[in-house]
């Protein structure tokens, strides 16, 4: 029986569940992107870093992430409760009430999109609204339909970089569509990882993020490893640029090296363990390289 949120639960209780429905762990990512795009689209000739702006950037882009989690959350509730992984969310676990969820989603996506358009600017906004309706009108449903799903959400998965951009220039550049295409092709070894970790508890909830049986495997070998081979190349785009130095293609080759040994160990070992060091890898890798970007470049 769900419980009433607004009556039943402890108010630190539920704050807590309204705060893990916007998965702060995946907006600490996007924050961190978003801010690099920001610093490294900002134009050098500019008097004074427009510290507000960037500030307004993060803020808005992560009330937009996080409503898009909650909604998210609230599109899936009944799946969610099938896996143990997701059985104890706020809206599957019936701690929120959906209509809560609901109205705090769009809550959240409303204000960020509105911050964005008027503290900042509209290029920003626009591609905020438009990653959010991707995530959750494209994204989402195909999730239960096929294993191209993943292509599909890796395409606004990657925006936080171009809303950074976009707020600090007003346009987007070839280079802003480099960073885009390097946190795009970032994503498969991330949320491949989490796949092979959580396949069964995916199966149990009729999610098709992975093929059954040895076919599986063999797809998930595919969206890990190309995708790295063009990573570490993708990576050094600064330095072909003349926006980065030797001690930034020195570093970017090393952890891409490394990130390329741990996804090769992982079709070794095919195991949780080494997947579960893949996820962490990636974790580690993504908000190292760009904040090596903004240094080298500042």
């Amino acid at each position: 029986m769900p419980v009433k949120d607004h009556v039943t639960r402890p108010r630190r209780g539920r704050l807590a569940d309204y705060w893990s429905m916007t998965k702060p762990d995946v907006n600490l990512l996007i924050g961190i992107t978003t801010a690099a795009g920001f610093c490294l689209g900002r134009p050098p000739h500019e008097d004074g870093f427009p510290f507000l702006r960037l500030a307004h950037t993060v803020i808005g882009t992560l009330l937009v992430a996080g409503g898009t989690g909650t909604l998210n959350q609230w599109m899936e509730r009944r799946f969610d409760a099938l896996m143990r992984r997701t059985a104890r969310r706020p809206v599957a676990g019936g701690r929120i009430a959906p209509a809560s969820a609901l109205a705090f989603g769009a809550l959240l996506c409303a204000g960020g999109v509105l911050d964005l358009a008027v503290a900042v600017n509209a290029s920003s906004a626009v591609i905020a609204l438009l990653t959010m309706a991707a995530y959750l009108g494209v994204y989402t449903p195909l999730k239960r339909k096929t294993p191209f799903c993943t292509i599909i959400g890796a395409i606004p998965g990657a925006a936080p970089p171009l809303i950074g951009w976009a707020a600090a220039t007003g346009s987007l550049s070839l280079e802003a569509w480099a960073l885009y295409a390097f946190v795009f092709l970032w994503q498969f070894p991330h949320f491949m990882a989490i796949a092979w970790m959580y396949r069964a508890d995916y199966d149990r909830a009729g999610y098709a993020v992975l093929p059954s049986g040895e076919l599986g495997w063999s797809f998930m070998e595919w969206q890990v490893g190309p995708p790295l081979i063009l990573l570490l190349p993708l990576s050094l785009t600064p330095v072909f640029l003349g926006r980065a130095g030797l001690a930034y293609l020195a570093t970017a080759v090393v952890l891409g090296c490394g990130f390329l040994y741990l996804a090769d160990r992982l079709a070794l070992q095919r195991s949780n363990a080494m997947a579960r060091r893949l996820l962490h890898a990636s974790i580690i890798y993504l908000p190292l390289t760009f904040a090596l970007m903004v240094l080298d470049r500042a």
